[in-house]
């Protein structure tokens, strides 16, 4: 799932010092040896991440629709905390989530301990490699949330297309995001308070140089203690893939792209595709 909101944000151009940028290197600066760096997906950062997770969002209300019209069970591919697999859930749908993070599983499963009886009897959790999964029955629906695939090299995108392919049903859909930057005269780096579902004020530092092959993305707790206490600060780094040559390795694995559909402004700067593939003929 994306960090991003369309809160106002404080922006920089100037050259930068370090791969996040001079904004989150000044912040950090400013903490000094408070300061415990994390990952997002970590047992650190999890939880901070899942804080920030949105369940009413135009891709998740997007991948709902999509899969209306079909029964049948559901893969949820990098499913994390359960930004999609819990909204699945409550439409009634048998959901099969995915992931490789141990923190992040942890963090669903706390929810789905407290959700109905019948909907944890739907959810099937998976620890595994997305790139890399044999689970023995397929699906009319698998789906891929924007970022997730940036996590892979070219290698393990090519694994995840053929692991996709094994366990799509027949006519089944292959339902994935992907994020591009649509303000190409827009800043490098951007600055976002963000309020998380606990009430925790975040600053979002995001650096992005335009045609760059990877964003930095450093998360700050926007109203630290005043005393000398630890500060958790999560980073990380996610290559970028554009539009075009991710349909063309989707082509060249079999799969074929037979929609598009643009879930954010074209000129925002974080402009979301959802894409439908189905297995070539």
């Amino acid at each position: 799932m994306p960090l991003t909101t369309a809160a106002a944000t404080t922006t920089v151009n100037a050259a930068t010092t370090t791969a996040g940028g001079v904004l989150a290197a000044r912040r950090t600066a400013e903490l000094g040896d408070r300061v415990r760096v994390c990952g997002l997906y970590d047992a650190l950062g999890a939880p901070l991440y899942h804080d920030l997770a949105t369940y009413d969002d135009p891709e998740t209300r997007a991948l709902l629709t999509a899969v209306r019209t079909t029964p049948g069970p559901l893969l949820d591919l990098a499913a994390g905390s359960g930004r999609f697999t819990l909204p699945l859930l409550a439409t009634g749908r048998e959901v099969t989530a995915l992931d490789l993070s141990t923190d992040m599983l942890a963090l669903l499963r706390t929810q789905l301990d407290r959700a109905p009886a019948s909907m944890r009897a739907r959810c099937t959790v998976v620890q595994g490699d997305m790139s890399r999964f044999d689970l023995g029955r397929s699906f009319p629906h698998i789906l891929l949330g924007t970022t997730s695939l940036s996590l892979l090299d070219e290698d393990g995108r090519a694994a995840l297309y053929r692991s996709v392919l094994a366990h799509l049903a027949e006519g089944g859909r292959f339902l994935l995001t992907v994020l591009e930057r649509g303000d190409a005269d827009g800043p490098d780096e951007t600055v976002v308070r963000a309020t998380g579902a606990g009430g925790t004020v975040y600053e979002l530092y995001e650096h992005w140089p335009a045609g760059a092959d990877s964003r930095t993305v450093t998360l700050f707790p926007a109203d630290p203690p005043q005393d000398d206490s630890p500060v958790t600060v999560c980073t990380d780094r996610v290559a970028v893939l554009d539009l075009p040559r991710l349909e063309e390795e989707l082509a060249a694995s079999g799969l074929t792209v037979t929609s598009r559909r643009l879930l954010s402004p074209p000129d925002e700067r974080h402009r979301v595709t959802l894409l439908t593939t189905e297995a070539s003929r």
